[in-house]
């Protein structure tokens, strides 16, 4: 599958006379889209921006658009898909976003990809790229088993895949390392299905768009790194 070449004026390689690149990851949990997302950044120079890592600043600074998430959060209800646009807007328009972002962890649904659209299309832009990172349900399952977070930064860390160099302490911050709850095994197969029922949709809404490439999730990180990057220049990619 590959990418229609919608931007006529797209160069092979990045500059800083490009448009901005919005690039969101797509895959199953445990795919590996935050490591790669990390990689991808520091490859390009544009921040990565996770919508979890949003909703806990605005929580913690107190932001208007953090109490409002509050209070449906307080309620046991589900925060507005235009609340979540609104923080991710708010902040794609900070001075460190200006050549693009790599969104990871939003969108989730197809409410929330077409908010973000329509967003975007009020500023004269839109999505560039959508890498569809896949692995199989036994990778998944394999994966997760052996993750491991920075509880300061996020960084993502694999016992066996991209260990840290020194064991339970984060390689860019120092922070301690943690395993979050809901990746032990007896939850993997529920986050799994929540998966297909809510997200795994958006791949045929980014087909269509003409802006899905899929990246074969299987291979050591530094291939899937590469097969990224290739994807984002819009070079041919199988």
């Amino acid at each position: 599958m590959k990418r229609d070449r919608r931007r006529n004026t797209q160069e092979s390689e990045i500059t800083t006379s490009s448009p901005p690149l919005y690039i969101i990851l797509l895959g199953p949990p445990g795919a590996g889209k935050g490591t790669q997302a990390w990689l991808l950044a520091e490859a390009l120079g544009i921040p990565q921006v996770s919508s979890g890592d949003l909703f806990r600043e605005n929580l913690r600074e107190g932001t208007e658009l953090g109490l409002l998430a509050k209070s449906y959060m307080g309620r046991g209800e589900l925060v507005p898909d235009e609340v979540t646009v609104h923080m991710v807007m708010e902040r794609l328009g900070r001075p460190d976003c200006e050549g693009g972002v790599i969104l990871d962890g939003f969108p989730r649904t197809l409410p929330q990809a077409a908010a973000l659209d329509e967003a975007l299309a009020h500023q004269g832009h839109e999505i560039s790229v959508v890498p569809l990172i896949q692995v199989s349900d036994e990778t998944v399952i394999e994966r997760l088993s052996g993750r491991w977070i920075c509880q300061d930064c996020q960084a993502m860390y694999h016992t066996s895949f991209n260990p840290p160099r020194e064991l339970g302490r984060c390689d860019r911050c120092g922070g301690p390392l943690d395993q979050r709850p809901d990746d032990q095994p007896d939850t993997v197969r529920n986050r799994l299905l929540v998966y297909y029922k809510r997200t795994a949709p958006l791949v045929g809404y980014y087909f269509a768009h003409g802006i899905l490439v899929e990246i074969d999730g299987e291979q050591q990180i530094e291939g899937v790194q590469a097969d990224l990057l290739a994807a984002v220049r819009g070079d041919d990619h199988p």
